[in-house]
């Protein structure tokens, strides 16, 4: 598999960091991991092959994560790049996200499924096993952020095994959903002193990152405290495994 980190960054806007989306690779197709507004200038700006994305996961409801699907399905209705495209893009997320993007299409006559190609919208409930990709078996797991809220762990036929947890409060149970993993990318908000239970701070990443064991982890989903610290340096006070800290145009083979 290959990663290519869009934003590493929040919602909050900041000169380096865009809001949260992810590319990844796989022998059996492309997925978005989440896909916020800054996303579909991000994907061209890195020069990948967004008219041919096999796959959309939507982890929350949050607009840091969402808020960039109807502008991306906007654009590629209109776009020439996909003027010739066949093949369906499937797009999955919690229960409620096809309310949310029909509310935003009939607001004002988008029209946003009606693409040159078919648009699959399925929705996933914590606990669902499915197929992100084909030959990609993806299983979902509740996280203690929003409601809806969703990690997912993805492995492919080769048996490599992502994790993405998105946003999450701390969970031991979060830990053994990601053990194992080949590589493990969760948030990591603040460096200390969280405000909200329903965000990781650096003590609570690399808690799960030493009950997960995974072979890499890619911290993410930076709030601007990062700013001036060398995240990686103060991780490995915490867990001697391979951390990498997130940045816009990170690319990683696993």
């Amino acid at each position: 598999m290959k990663l290519v980190v869009l934003g590493s960054g929040t919602s909050i806007p900041h000169a380096l960091r865009a809001a949260a989306g992810y590319w990844l690779e796989t022998d059996n197709g492309h997925v978005l991991l989440d896909i916020s507004a800054d996303t579909p200038h991000c994907l061209a700006r890195e020069g990948l092959d967004w008219a041919n994305l096999d796959a959309i996961w939507i982890s929350h409801f949050h607009l840091d994560h969402l808020g960039g699907l109807a502008p991306f399905l906007f654009g590629s209705r209109h776009a020439p790049q996909t003027q010739q495209r066949t093949k369906p893009l499937r797009i999955y997320g919690p229960v409620g996200f096809v309310d949310i993007l029909e509310a935003i299409d009939q607001s004002n006559d988008y029209r946003l499924l009606q693409q040159p190609f078919p648009v699959e919208l399925k929705e996933v409930e914590a606990g669902n096993e499915f197929e992100l990709l084909p030959g990609v078996n993806s299983v979902a797991f509740s996280t203690p952020h929003t409601k809806e809220s969703l990690a997912i762990r993805l492995k492919d036929k080769r048996g490599s095994v992502l994790v993405y947890t998105s946003d999450t409060g701390f969970s031991d149970e979060l830990a053994e959903f990601a053990a194992g993993a080949d590589l493990l990318l969760t948030e990591c908000s603040f460096p200390q002193n969280k405000p909200v239970k329903t965000h990781l701070e650096l003590t609570d990443a690399m808690q799960i990152a030493r009950k997960s064991q995974p072979r890499m982890l890619v911290l993410s989903h930076l709030y601007y405290e990062w700013d001036g610290i060398d995240l990686a340096a103060e991780a490995r006070k915490l867990w001697p495994g391979e951390t990498i800290a997130a940045f816009d145009g990170l690319r990683l083979e696993f």
